[in-house]
């Protein structure tokens, strides 16, 4: 099976410019270069690429990881030439102004075309990613002398970045590290340490890697407000020539997924001679990581909807494909078999699938669209709302793709049957990279307690507010974009019901917090999140729903109409069968119930 589409053109252009309006960020005028069809041709290209390249290269590099050697790393060959073709569409800068060699991109169709892209392959894109992510810490936060010399060969893809966060004996409790930088001299410090689960960490693809790294100076505070970032290259400059810096990779991670991409163990001056250049401000550099990991956790979401999207259309392929039983109705074995997508219980996975990779990849975009508001928006009222809506969002949108996204690729495999459950069908890698979509750059249990903790009662409400006056625009548009469509006004009430009820429920949970019963209020951070993620991926049904009302009385052609029926189909199936599972989340945060704390250790 070749002709996985990844993501369908028709997907990406309905979302893109029937649902998020892309053409209308070009009146912002860090987008005014652009129009729409510089926005079908990123996103065409991008689609073409992955699907032409990328994806014929996936199963080859999932089977063949990369191996570490003396503390060497050789990339799976296709990786080679892949990585230049990466750079080629812009991918390390397609957001960045011109002025840095970007193209000042909306992040709305930049992060649409990345995510067609990690569906071909989500290893090999992830080196340039980070690399991204990486060099915008630099832009944002390093000293002219440390960006002269370090931003340019990263930008350009000559060098690669990387997150060196966490420690063997600290995981996602970042305050407890142990590396330490002592001074030197200026802002150059000496680095020892170790690191653990590095992506990208060692390869051999570009001629070195910066890792962003986080260490402790001597004399800073205890926990996470003595944590500073820190530039440490593999290769340090000396005398305008690179010379080995005493950091070195010393072990690999076999992952059960996401082989492509290693993810390695990094240890810091084991001979003293490791320097690290300070970032920003000492004692600051967890708040100027979680910058780029914010932007990581988009980055996640996007690759969840990618790893469900490319399964959901294995499945759907096979489905149509595969021959098997008959109609209930139809007892006569001399009648040929049908195509399992006959089946009534095969069509509900595909269907549920679908209601997860569409709203999923809604979602995400959604949130990129809050990120050119927030960033390049011209009020600063707008931009304020933006980045509150989008920080209220961000757990969401990293947790429902990687959660609800594996339920989808488990379904994938189900209906390959038999031949799901083997490594000579894609469905079971696919399952594989899904799982790690909901443990790095924080645990859902760990978007749980940001959601309710920080999010939605640590503004005092104002992103949940934001988010209820976004709800509330969606149901009148609803209404108004097709009166005659009584079944919008259904959903968009039972879709205001839940988010009332959601307000009212965080007012009881708030209340117990300011009583000082802050371990009741976050007992069920994990349910209030996953209602949360439910009445926000409704929230973004509804909205495709009303584009594809509006499409339906368009006089469609044929294919245009079965695909508007469809949207109509999984938004109905949503909020009927999804939907009433978030109040029962919602409940269990209110009860009070509390069995998982009252059990006692020795009683498991």
């Amino acid at each position: 099976m070749n002709s996985n589409p990844l993501v369908t053109d028709r997907e990406l252009a309905f979302q893109l410019f029937e649902v998020h309006d892309a053409p209308a960020l070009c009146a912002l005028p860090y987008f005014s270069d652009h129009d729409r069809s510089t926005f079908d041709m990123t996103v065409s290209v991008a689609a073409r690429f992955a699907r032409e390249q990328l994806f014929p290269t996936y199963k080859a590099m999932d089977e063949s990881p990369p191996v570490l050697h003396d503390g060497h790393l050789a990339v799976h060959p296709a990786a080679h030439r892949l990585y230049p073709k990466l750079l080629e569409l812009g991918l390390l800068s397609a957001t960045r102004p011109y002025a840095v060699g970007g193209q000042q991109l909306p992040s709305l169709v930049s992060i649409a075309s990345q995510l067609v892209l990690m569906a071909g392959n989500a290893a090999i894109t992830g080196f340039p990613l980070l690399t991204s992510g990486a060099a915008h810490l630099l832009e944002r936060f390093a000293d002219a002398d440390l960006a002269s010399w370090a931003l340019e060969p990263m930008l350009s893809g000559r060098w690669g970045g990387t997150m060196a966060l966490t420690e063997p004996h600290a995981g996602s409790s970042l305050g407890d590290i142990t590396t330490q930088a002592t001074l030197l001299e200026g802002r150059r410090y000496r680095v020892r340490g170790s690191k653990i689960f590095i992506s990208a960490g060692e390869h051999d693809l570009t001629e070195n890697i910066v890792h962003m790294t986080l260490a402790r100076v001597p004399g800073a505070p205890a926990g996470s407000r003595g944590v500073s970032l820190f530039a440490v290259p593999k290769r340090r400059l000396e005398g305008g020539a690179l010379v080995p810096n005493d950091l070195r990779a010393s072990q690999a991670i076999h992952k059960i997924g996401w082989r492509g991409l290693p993810s390695l163990v990094i240890d810091y001056g084991d001979a003293d001679d490791c320097i690290g250049w300070l970032v920003g401000e000492p004692n600051k550099g967890l708040s100027y990581m979680f910058e780029m990991m914010n932007a990581a956790r988009i980055m996640v979401g996007a690759n969840g909807v990618a790893t469900a999207s490319a399964a959901y259309h294995q499945s759907l392929q096979y489905a149509l494909e595969r021959p098997q039983g008959r109609a209930l109705s139809d007892r006569d074995p001399a009648q040929p078999q049908r195509a399992i997508i006959e089946h009534a219980d095969v069509r509900r996975m595909l269907l549920r699938q679908k209601a997860i990779v569409e709203g999923g990849l809604s979602l995400v975009l959604a949130a990129a669209r809050l990120d050119d508001v927030a960033s390049h928006g011209v009020e600063a009222s707008a931009q304020a709302e933006a980045l509150s809506l989008l920080g209220l969002l961000t757990p969401i949108v990293k947790t429902f793709p990687a959660e609800w996204g594996f339920e989808s690729n488990a379904l994938a495999l189900q209906i390959h049957g038999g031949y799901g459950y083997s490594s000579e069908y894609l469905p079971e890698s696919w399952l594989r990279d899904q799982k790690l979509n909901s443990i790095h750059e924080g645990t859902t249990g760990i978007q749980g307690l940001d959601l309710l903790g920080r999010k939605a009662i640590g503004d005092r409400g104002v992103a949940l507010r934001l988010l209820a006056a976004a709800i509330q625009r969606a149901v009148l548009q609803a209404a108004e974009s097709a009166p005659e469509d009584r079944g919008l006004d259904a959903l968009g009430g039972a879709l205001m019901r839940a988010m009332e009820r959601l307000g009212g429920v965080t007012m009881t949970l708030a209340m117990k917090g300011a009583t000082g019963d802050v371990a009741s209020m976050m007992r069920h951070s994990t349910d209030y999140l996953s209602a949360t993620c439910i009445i926000v991926v409704a929230w973004q049904w509804l909205v495709m729903a009303t584009a594809a009302a509006r499409g339906l009385e368009g006089a469609p052609s044929k294919a245009d109409a079965a695909f508007y029926r469809g949207k109509r189909a999984a938004a109905d199936y949503w909020f009927r069968t999804e939907l009433p599972r978030a109040l029962r989340h919602l409940e269990l945060c209110e009860s009070g119930e509390d069995s998982f704390s009252r059990i006692e250790k020795d009683e498991f």
